[in-house]
């Protein structure tokens, strides 16, 4: 949904990084984060005329995001949200979490 994306750039300010993927790469993104006090760390099209800033470095903790999201979704509950309650729901992503966690 593009509002649920709005609101999560909307919540980024200073001193935040955005890690994105190269659906993210564009020059209004990027003029977004600057004028809220975020970074734009996407990586760039490999077409782009001017490559804008861009560090590998920080974009391989973005895989680290996607590997918990796939190993969160073995989660029945939460993966089909069982809970409708934000609050349970929340707990229910929070359990699921720390069960990741221990068995790392």
């Amino acid at each position: 949904d593009g509002r649920a994306a709005a609101d999560m750039l909307g919540g980024l300010g200073t001193g935040q990084i955005l890690l994105g993927d190269r659906a993210y790469d564009s020059d209004a993104l990027r003029t977004r984060m600057a004028e809220q006090g975020a970074w734009a760390n996407v990586k760039p099209m490999p077409n782009r005329k001017r490559v804008p800033a861009f560090s590998p470095f920080l974009y391989k903790y973005r895989n680290l995001v996607e590997r918990f999201f796939s190993k969160i979704k073995h989660f029945r509950a939460v993966a089909t949200r069982y809970d409708k309650d934000p609050d349970n729901f929340l707990a229910s992503v929070k359990l699921a979490a720390l069960r990741i966690w221990l068995r790392a």
